[in-house]
């Protein structure tokens, strides 16, 4: 069997498969399904300082071949994970990521020094896709120099590895992804979803409460395949690609444009189960393509 041994920086996880972050909860929901420690790492849902409503209903609606959510980041925030999620998960011997967010620059940066003083952590994954007020409403991940004075902030405050989530929402996410690499990053994670939109034609109103929403699922699988493409070739930090997998040959397209590992999100609505599908299907394709692990696939595709 390959061996599907990864390093992500200076993570090292015993296969390449994550669970991503928003789509698989706070990985207890899961317990009953999966044993966690099989999967790569867990990435919880986005955690803010305080706890987060999200936006008003509807807040999920299927499309064609995927699907468009606008929960708005609800969260139970960071002290009720410390407390009430954290302690079970290390029970579990899940290998935690955690996902975060902030309205500022500041609180960025205190959440990722506050989650960097909890034990059982790997790792942090900054999501800059959220709404920087002090700049007009512009979206912190779509400006380089946003993003690299975020990422230094968030350097400075924590010790923990750092993952930046980077938004597809750009006109060429190369800046983007070298922004987060000068800033400090250990890595980078993408695509996040797409902007979308679901209308009603008799009331002639928007489907979801919060108008639009954030579109994944198999449909933006060549979106996210170009994406991860070109930020791998633009930074030379590890690249972790997401977006539309749900098959281990998914997967290893991912990182065979050159992902070193990848997340798993919508897949596991249809498949609780599919990250550890997902696995043994990548081992086994691995196997049929004569390699002996999972790294030598990584930036092979040819032109």
């Amino acid at each position: 069997m390959a061996d599907l041994t990864t390093q992500i920086g200076p993570i090292k996880l015993p296969n390449p498969v994550l669970a991503a972050s928003g789509t698989f909860g706070y990985g207890l929901e899961f317990e009953d399904f999966v044993d966690l420690s099989r999967i790569g790492a867990v990435v919880v849902k986005g955690l803010s300082l305080e706890p987060w409503g999200g936006n008003r209903p509807p807040r999920v609606i299927e499309t064609a071949s995927g699907m468009l959510n606008s929960i708005g980041l609800q969260n139970i925030g960071m002290a009720a994970f410390a407390a009430d999620k954290l302690p079970r998960l290390r029970e579990l011997g899940a290998r935690v990521i955690v996902n975060f967010w902030g309205e500022t620059t500041e609180q960025y940066a205190e959440l990722a020094g506050r989650l960097g003083e909890l034990e059982g952590l790997i790792a942090l994954e900054a999501n800059i896709s959220c709404p920087n007020h002090e700049r007009g409403g512009i979206h912190f991940g779509t400006d380089p120099g946003t993003v690299r004075e975020l990422t230094a902030a968030v350097r400075k405050a924590t010790a923990l590895p750092l993952i930046v989530k980077l938004s597809p929402n750009v006109t060429d996410i190369r800046p983007i992804a070298i922004a987060a690499q000068e800033g400090g990053a250990d890595a980078v994670s993408l695509i996040n979803t797409l902007t979308g939109m679901a209308v009603d034609l008799e009331s002639r109103r928007p489907v979801l409460g919060g108008v639009t929403g954030g579109l994944s699922g198999p449909a933006i699988k060549p979106v996210a395949l170009r994406m991860v493409w070109e930020a791998a070739g633009a930074v030379e930090i590890p690249v972790i690609g997401m977006g539309g997998i749900a098959t281990g040959r998914d997967a290893l397209e991912f990182m065979m444009v050159g992902a070193t590992a990848v997340q798993v999100g919508t897949a596991t609505f249809a498949d609780p189960s599919a990250p550890i599908r997902i696995i043994a299907e990548m081992s086994a394709a691995l196997d049929e393509l004569g390699l002996k692990s999972a790294s030598e696939i990584v930036g092979t595709i040819q032109r």
